[in-house]
């Protein structure tokens, strides 16, 4: 049977995942029509991040995948059910449910996840540079006294973007000078405060990397050509 999903204004609907098994919800996700389809013809859950602005398979990065039991929708059509078989944890920190901080009082000390195991498992889950950017927008939320991005943050844009400046100029030093411990240091800070920029904007790292696969195949003179005359039809 055919049924139609009233999609909101970006085109998206949002889906609740629950384990088959004990119905625990695992994460709150969101799909579009080619996700759903996808999802509906594999047996395997896709979605469309937000944050990538892409659709994607869960696993597709960590192996953590969900093989799809049941899938309902409400009865305004407007939200989405999963019921799945979800192949190792759910969340990126390494917890099986990405709902397991409480925000009562009395159970904030017992639902808070060891801060050191979860970093562990995201980096050699999802790899540093994905992590980090987690991580930085982690650092929105913690007090400036312990934490120096969140300073920046307070900051504001300026302060970013003079800090990214001087870590390109701090590497183009070492470059010059070709002292390859310092060009490895300064690139590693420059990187750090490229993402601060980035995440203060909530733009996720793999769009960049979707901008990079698109410009392979074509070469640069041709790409900065495009470029050029996209900004004279402006």
């Amino acid at each position: 049977m055919q049924l139609d999903i009233r999609w909101n204004n970006d085109g998206l609907a949002p889906c609740i995942v629950q384990d088959n098994a004990t119905k625990e919800v695992l994460m709150l996700a969101y799909m579009n029509k080619e996700s759903l389809e996808l999802s509906i013809r594999t047996k395997i859950a896709h979605y469309f991040s937000r944050s990538k602005q892409r659709v994607w398979m869960k696993g597709e990065s960590s192996g953590n995948t969900q093989k799809i039991c049941s899938l309902h929708i409400d009865c305004d059509s407007d939200s989405i059910l999963i019921n799945v078989e979800q192949n190792g944890v759910a969340c990126h920190t390494g917890n099986k449910s990405c709902f397991f901080m409480s925000m009562l009082e009395d159970h904030l000390e017992t639902t808070k996840p060891n801060s050191k195991e979860p970093l562990k498992y995201s980096i050699a889950t999802y790899g540093v540079l994905d992590t980090l950017y987690h991580t930085l927008l982690e650092r929105k939320n913690e007090s400036v006294k312990s934490s120096y991005t969140s300073l920046l943050y307070t900051k504001g844009d300026n302060a970013i973007a003079k800090k990214v400046i001087e870590e390109a100029g701090e590497f183009c030093f070492a470059f010059k000078d070709k002292e390859i411990k310092e060009i490895v240091y300064e690139c590693a800070d420059l990187f750090y405060h490229i993402f601060v920029a980035l995440a203060s904007l909530n733009i996720h790292p793999d769009i960049i990397y979707q901008e990079l696969l698109r410009r392979m195949g074509t070469s640069g003179i041709e790409e900065k050509q495009s470029r050029s005359q996209s900004n004279l039809n402006k």
